[in-house]
């Protein structure tokens, strides 16, 4: 029987386990759109429920898949995100009310949310997570007619996991061309290793990020383990360095790290046959490197300023992530009110113009969780809050305010890109019913083209052309039409695929990367080719990842 602790900690290896392989799940993505993100959101959704179970001592294996299914509704980011908060969900109502659970227990649970996630997405794929997922529940279930151990159980769930995740490719051959697996599936069969290594071994696995290179995997632990006390910086100088052992000296490399400790801290001292390696915080670097003299010659060495590293990290990071504002509840005063996601000051201030009472800063690959939308949405003065998510991989986690709002009405408008927010926006009727308004802003927003230029986020292949990472591409409406190596020749192309006799209204929003200067000039360029048929809009948007957004209506 699994109690309490046990599922705690099966949970928190399990979180571990993906945050230490996330950048590889990432890299599992197929499309050359900077998108690869699917283990950043799974790792980050389920690392909210292990910061909660953190602060909570209970044994009672019912309230810890409470308190996890409840933070990870909360921290859901990015469908693969959600999809996996809904699978936890399931071992909330299977075990509710239960101390412990059996083999029996954890299968239904599993199962139970498995058939939430497949409910929650409006047109499931095979070759998915949900497939991952669906075989493993299916298989457990099945399991559950010859055992009731627990171990026995979640043994199955992730044999049956793997052989899942195996087949993806032969349901969607994207994946069977690029010669991968599908991300999400990975993910979500990580988490489930992550969580036999308690059930089964009784050990949690350590959230450490390990790279591919063996040589770099052994710097990486010697890092790490060094790097164990940087949060306090009590010593100016980190200083690292590699000595050549001198066949005819020998004191044992102990005696360096018995001197280094005299005169700083955070000291690891590595050796074998040939090389001492060696990391010292200390404010006497050249004492450091006249000690290692001794056992032989300085092959490497290496001093930073560490306060200075942090005064500069410090400054760079305040210069580049805006600061995340608390926003206070707001009393339901008004009829209606709007919640719209977007990144860029410029774009942020169009939706604000156009009426929005908040702008959730997110977008691709930067998706904001189900909080973040459900505080946007109790800070707005409203009764009925309308949420226009604007990207595809963000409609499921504002889907999931509505399970935690109460005081008020939340309609969600399933806005896939910037300018469908802003067409459904235009369109909005304050007399009309907010069922009226739903199917009236769906409509603009279906009538309005999306065009986006932005670059390969790596190597890939699409049809018969091969795209290299780095290269310019275009897309409309979501589908890959033009790469080039130029910004204002993909522009183009794209504009003169989307441009025709029956558009009326074209907005060109330019982004963080792109020049006054250049954007200008890309005005320019179409006013001369498209200005005599359609009005053109110009809209500094300043939104990353994209050099341009193009709307054309």
């Amino acid at each position: 029987m699994i109690n309490g602790q046990i599922l705690k900690q099966a949970i928190i290896s399990g979180a571990n386990n993906i945050c230490s392989q996330k950048a590889k799940i990432n890299d599992l993505n197929i499309f050359p759109v900077p998108d690869g993100d699917t283990g950043t959101n799974m790792s980050m959704t389920i690392m909210a429920a292990v910061k909660e179970l953190e602060k909570l001592d209970s044994n009672d294996a019912g309230v810890i898949a409470k308190k996890t299914a409840s933070a990870m509704l909360r921290g859901a980011r990015g469908n693969s995100g959600v999809i996996t908060s809904l699978f936890f969900r399931g071992f909330s109502n299977g075990l509710e009310g239960k101390k412990e659970a059996s083999g029996k227990d954890l299968a239904q649970a599993l199962k139970l949310g498995v058939d939430a996630a497949y409910k929650a997405v409006m047109k499931p794929t095979e070759g998915t997570m949900l497939t991952v997922g669906r075989m493993a529940a299916e298989a457990a279930v099945e399991a559950m007619n010859d055992t009731d151990d627990a171990v026995e159980i979640w043994e199955v769930v992730c044999e049956e996991a793997q052989r899942a995740l195996d087949l993806t490719p032969t349901m969607l051959p994207v994946l069977k061309k690029a010669g991968v697996v599908d991300a999400g599936g990975k993910g979500i069969l990580v988490i489930f290793e992550g969580m036999l290594s308690v059930l089964r071994d009784g050990k949690v696995i350590e959230a450490v990020d390990v790279a591919d290179d063996d040589e770099e995997g052994e710097e990486d632990a010697f890092r790490s383990a060094a790097a164990e006390f940087d949060d306090d910086i009590t010593f100016t100088y980190c200083t690292e360095f590699i000595v050549g052992r001198d066949e005819e000296i020998a004191t044992e490399p102990n005696e360096l790290r018995l001197f280094l400790e005299t005169i700083g801290d955070c000291v690891v001292v590595v050796d074998d046959e040939e090389i001492i390696k060696v990391h010292v915080h200390t404010e006497q670097p050249g004492d450091a490197l006249k000690k290692g003299l001794e056992f032989g010659s300085l092959l490497t060495v290496k001093v930073e300023n560490m306060k200075e590293q942090h005064k500069q990290a410090k400054a760079d990071n305040e210069k580049k992530a805006p600061k995340k504002k608390k926003l206070s509840v707001a009393e339901p005063t008004d009829q209606y009110g709007f919640v719209a996601v977007a990144a860029g000051d410029g774009v942020t201030d169009l939706f604000s113009q156009l009426g929005c009472a908040q702008v959730v800063s997110g977008g691709q690959s930067m998706n904001p969780s189900t909080d973040d939308i459900y505080a946007a949405v109790m800070a707005t003065p409203a009764k009925t809050v309308f949420v226009l998510p604007n990207n595809k991989n963000i409609i499921m986690a504002a889907e999931q305010t509505q399970a935690i709002v109460e005081d008020r009405e939340v309609v969600i408008v399933p806005t896939r890109t910037i300018p469908q927010g802003m067409s459904a926006m235009l369109v909005f009727d304050p007399d009309a019913d907010a069922v009226t308004n739903k199917a009236n802003m769906l409509d603009a927003a279906s009538n309005v083209s999306t065009g986006q230029v932005t670059y390969a986020a790596r190597d890939s292949e699409f049809g018969m052309k091969k795209i290299k990472e780095g290269e310019i591409i275009a897309l409309e409406n979501g589908k890959l039409t033009v790469t080039d190596k130029s910004i204002d020749k993909a522009l183009l192309k794209l504009a003169k695929n989307m441009i025709d006799k029956d558009k009326s209204f074209v907005t060109l929003i330019s982004g963080e990367d792109v020049s006054d200067e250049d954007a200008q000039k890309a005005y320019e360029m179409l006013c001369d080719k498209f200005g005599n048929d359609v009005d053109i809009t110009f809209v500094s948007g300043g939104q990353p990842i994209y050099y341009y957004i193009l709307s054309v209506e």
